[in-house]
């Protein structure tokens, strides 16, 4: 049975939950006092629009993030702005103007009538401070920024006493965010270790294995245990991923073509390694499918693999089903006719139609929608899984960036733009927080992180091998690729 949608309401993780519980309409929290404008006007170089801010100048947002003796900004426009401004500024200047800002709104209090509220003031700038260390903690790998904050709090603290609650905060704010950079600094490391075996690819053959080497199905034969197992994978390889690698396709991609970021190669690993993952399924699918000698065994393999794409589209994994698809699909495979005509192929039509590209991959994201409802209204774990297709998201999230500008004609910062832009972010990295309900199978996994690859040159021959060329393209493929292996003989 295919998912079907639910009304549902939405659940967030722990830590985006404290961010992003209240909606994106500007509106203030209740005793936290308002700055700006009010609805549908400006004030300054804010203007909002039904409550909501939709633009401003850099200046005027960077102080609308810090709060005053009568006012903390919504949490929501912490977590825009924090995640946008990056765009604009590297988080350590971003640190300094906040304290720059802070001094002069202490010397104001200093030297008025309101002397007495400077602890209040204080309190907020540690808790503004501690939500910026907990949801963006990595800004603070720089040297820089780590400079800028310790330079923050020790302003902050001059107007407390000894074990005062304000020290106690920056105390206990300092220590979660140097756990945080620990756990950072040992999974980079251990990426570096990793990184030579090809990227999780396993080898990759030029040539064909012996034919009595171990498959798939000599490993794991329940279509159900398989797509389990490849999501404990997918959701492992997606948790690395945090909002600002994300806001890098915003500021760093070059073209639709190549999403790489240009920035530094230890901040992009993550979505590299887990683009690298769809590529690997794919090729793996294909490999299983064509090294296999007789028509009959091949038949299975490919209904095996439908019907484990069929179970991850039930279980909200789309991304191992789109990979798996794209596996079938490649030239090598799908010209196997007559090992295709074997095949009951009425469950592969429902996959392909859900995958249709056609009107923006609206089936796609009629199914996505669905399964995201489910998981706002879900009792378990296991309702709970959303896995998008990345590709997908990635391009989603650039194409808003090209269509709208940064900045409006006025000079403004267009940050309607970023209000869409963090909503589907922070969309994406509740998806990422889900803890598989799934028990994991070492064996299992093992065999899909590290069983050989046939490169596209092995995946041609052994199609060839299992039929023959039928027209004059691939006759002269199947030429070239034999007089080639000849060459190396």
């Amino acid at each position: 049975m295919f998912l079907e949608p639910q009304e549902t309401m939405p659940q967030t993780s722990v830590v985006f939950s404290s961010i992003l519980v209240p909606s994106c309409s500007g509106q203030v929290q209740p005793g936290m006092g308002e700055r700006g404008g009010g609805a549908g006007g400006g004030s300054g170089d804010l203007i909002f629009q039904d409550g909501r801010l939709i633009s401003g100048s850099l200046e005027a947002l960077m102080e609308h993030l810090v709060p005053t003796v009568d006012y903390y900004p919504d949490r929501t426009y912490i977590f825009t702005f924090l995640l946008s401004s990056r765009v604009f500024m590297p988080p350590h200047d971003l640190l300094a103007r906040v304290g720059q800002i802070c001094v002069e709104q202490r010397q104001q209090l200093e030297a008025g009538p309101e002397k007495a509220k400077l602890k209040s003031f204080s309190a907020k700038i540690v808790q503004l401070l501690k939500e910026w260390t907990e949801a963006f903690p990595y800004d603070f790998q720089d040297e820089k920024a780590m400079a800028e904050l310790k330079a923050i709090t020790h302003r902050v603290t001059q107007c407390d006493e000894e074990n005062g609650t304000v020290k106690k905060a920056i105390a206990q704010m300092t220590q979660s965010l140097l756990l945080s950079l620990a756990a950072r600094s040992q999974l980079q490391e251990l990426r570096e270790k990793l990184r030579p075996s090809a990227v999780d690819k396993g080898p990759i053959l030029k040539t064909k294995p012996p034919a009595a080497q171990k498959d798939i199905l000599g490993v794991c034969c329940d279509p159900l245990v398989l797509a389990q197992q490849l999501t404990h994978i997918e959701l492992d390889r997606v948790s690395s991923i945090h909002p600002e690698d994300l806001m890098q396709i915003v500021s760093h991609m070059d073209s639709l073509d190549n999403h790489r970021c240009r920035g530094d190669l230890t901040k992009t690993y993550s979505l590299e390694a887990y683009d690298n993952w769809f590529n690997c399924l794919s090729m793996l699918v294909a490999t299983e499918v064509c090294r296999v000698v007789k028509k009959k065994h091949r038949t299975r393999m490919l209904e095996f693999f439908i019907d484990v794409a069929r179970e991850c589209f039930n279980i909200g994994n789309f991304n191992s089903m789109m990979a798996i698809i794209s596996g079938m699909n490649l030239s090598p495979v799908a010209r196997l006719k007559k090992t295709w005509s074997k095949v009951k192929t009425a469950k592969f039509d429902v996959l392909e139609h859900h995958m249709d590209p056609s009107s923006n991959f609206c089936n796609y994201r009629t199914a996505l929608q669905g399964a995201t409802q489910r998981s706002q209204m879900a009792n378990s774990s296991r309702e709970k899984i959303v896995i998008p297709v990345f590709n997908l998201f990635v391009k989603d999230i650039y194409f808003l960036h090209k269509i709208h500008t940064n900045h409006l004609p006025n000079g403004h910062i267009n940050f309607k733009k970023f209000w869409e832009i963090s909503r589907q972010i922070h969309e994406f990295m509740t998806w990422t927080q889900v803890e598989c309900p799934f028990e994991k199978d070492k064996k299992i996994q093992s065999y899909l992180l590290t069983a050989p690859i046939y490169s596209e040159e092995a995946l041609f021959i052994a199609s060839f091998e299992s039929e023959g060329p039928e027209n004059h393209m691939e006759k002269d493929s199947w030429k070239t690729l034999r007089t080639t292996l000849l060459n190396r003989a």
